[in-house]
Formats: C-alpha cells, sequence, structure tokens
C-alpha cells in the first residue's frame, strides 16, 4: 500500500554513475576538484544526469532539496597504515605521537574526501540546491528514510523538487574490513562503488512544467525494529524483475535500489530489503 504522502509522488529524472567517472564538467568551481574524492565524483557525476533527464536548469534554487544516503566511511588501507606508523611509540599506539605526527603523515585534504557530509556538499554547491536536506547513514534502509523525507517535504509543499539519491564507495581497506567482520561476513569481492539519483516531484507540479515521467510508485512498505549489526540477522538484498527475484552481486548498499531504477528502462522493478540494523522495507516501481 502506498502511504498517502506518496500518493502523487513521481520520478522524473533518473541518473547513476560509478568507477572512474570525471565529475569535471559539472563544477562551478573546479579548483574545488582537489576536495573530491571517489565518493564525491561518483554523487556529482550521477546528480548532473539525474537533473538533465528530468529537464532541470542546473541551477535548482530554494524550491529543491536534497535528500541522500552515503555509505560506510572510505579509507585507503596505505592511509591508515602510514597514519598507524606515525603514531607508535615503542610499537604501542600513542596518543601524543597521534596527535603530532598522526595527522601530518597524511594528506591534509584527505578527511575532506571521506567525511559523509561531503557528497551531499559538493552536490548542493554545483547544483545551486538552497532548499531543505537530509543526510543519512550508512545502509539501505536508510536511503529509504531519504525518500520518505522528499516525501513528506513535496506533500507538505516545502518544495517543488526533491533531488534523492545515495553514494557508497566500499573498495577500500576500511568498508572491507567492516565488512569481513559481520556474522555473516561480506567478501570483499561482493562489494561495489556507485552513486546513484532520483528526481521526485508531485505528478501535478511534474505535469504543469512538461516533465516527463521516468518512473511511478506502484507499492511501498517500510519497517524497522531495533537489531544487532553485527549479528543474528541474516541481511536479505534482492531485486525482481517480473516477479524473478535475482540477488544483486555487487552490493551496492544504500545505493541498491536508484541504481537499479536509473538502470532499467521499460520493466517494473520491485525492491526488498532486509537489513542488518533493522529495516524491512519494500517497494514496486513501473519505469517507462
Amino acid at each position: 500500500m502506498i502511504p498517502p504522502i506518496a500518493a502523487r509522488m513521481v520520478i522524473t529524472g533518473m541518473g547513476r554513475a560509478g568507477d572512474g567517472c570525471d565529475p569535471t564538467p559539472f563544477l562551478r568551481q573546479r579548483k574545488l576538484r582537489k576536495f573530491m574524492g571517489r565518493q564525491d565524483d561518483m554523487a556529482v557525476a550521477a546528480a548532473a544526469h539525474a537533473v538533465a533527464s528530468a529537464a532541470l536548469g542546473a541551477t535548482l534554487g530554494e524550491r529543491c532539496g536534497l535528500y541522500m544516503a552515503v555509505g560506510y566511511i572510505p579509507f585507503e588501507t596505505a592511509d591508515i597504515e602510514r597514519l598507524l606508523d606515525a603514531s607508535l611509540d615503542a610499537g604501542r599506539f600513542s596518543m601524543p605521537r597521534f596527535a603530532a605526527d598522526g595527522f601530518g603523515a597524511i594528506n591534509p585534504l584527505l578527511t575532506f574526501r571521506v567525511l559523509p557530509n561531503m557528497p551531499a556538499f559538493h552536490v548542493s554547491l554545483n547544483f545551486d540546491v538552497q532548499g531543505p536536506y537530509h543526510v543519512a547513514y550508512p545502509g539501505a534502509g536508510q536511503f529509504y528514510t531519504a525518500l520518505e523525507e522528499a516525501f513528506a517535504a513535496l506533500a507538505a509543499g516545502a518544495i517543488d523538487v526533491a533531488l534523492v539519491g545515495a553514494v557508497a564507495d566500499q573498495t577500500n581497506g576500511l568498508v572491507e574490513h567492516h565488512f569481513a567482520r559481520l556474522t555473516p561476513p561480506l567478501p570483499a569481492a561482493d562489494l561495489g562503488n556507485a552513486a546513484a539519483f532520483l528526481v521526485v516531484e508531485d505528478e501535478r507540479g511534474a505535469a504543469e512544467r512538461g516533465a516527463p515521467i521516468a518512473a511511478r510508485l506502484v507499492d511501498y512498505r517500510l519497517a524497522y525494529a531495533p537489531a544487532e549489526p553485527f549479528g543474528g540477522r541474516e541481511p536479505r538484498e534482492c531485486l525482481a524483475r517480473d516477479g524473478l527475484c535475482a540477488g544483486t552481486r555487487p552490493c551496492l548498499g544504500p545505493v541498491s535500489l536508484p541504481a537499479a531504477l536509473a538502470a532499467t528502462r521499460g520493466a517494473r522493478v520491485t525492491h526488498n530489503l532486509r537489513s542488518r540494523d533493522g529495516f524491512d522495507a519494500a517497494s514496486v516501481w513501473d519505469v517507462a
């Protein structure tokens, strides 16, 4: 059953990006490129494709809101080892050494490239999003919360357009280590990197500006119960088309649903989710 706040909502634009994408053509200030990490690159490129497919201008303004889910904090093994080596005293971790020498051992711009709020910053800056925002972290269930926040803002008339997306940079030492220690573990080979964005509008507003309808919500469910994230609950994330379920590999975390929608044309997409952190969700979409 579609909740009342989502009953009139439609997707008018979709975009997806992955490893190796170049966000440079979409940057308002190219000198800020040095502050961008892989998650920022993918988010900006995916948002650009979504905005273009929705026939929106590059300046979105006060009547557009930004709603995002960002995956686990990425950090490369070589950077972690460099930081650790500079923080040791007689073979043991030393907080004074960490404070005095540890941060100096890594690129000072690195922290800007890994923070969960930075993809939202770069998207909002480069597309001039000045409306409300919501940034959630770090799993697929949080994407549903971002989507619901967008639905609520649109239904309340607080915004005319919602840019709803997710990004996950997972092929790095820190994120791979996290998934390896879970019960059951998720192998590094099953992890992937991606970003995807949806442009969501009230159907009436989309019709008034002559926007194409890229997808419609057919069914929707979201429930939450607290769970132990490190074990005792087997995760289930799958996509199904025409009723045939297939496991998603690579695992894209919070990007799984918007990425599937952005990659589909002329078919029904069903997304089922049972996350380690307590979310049970499902949604069905007809994609034009």
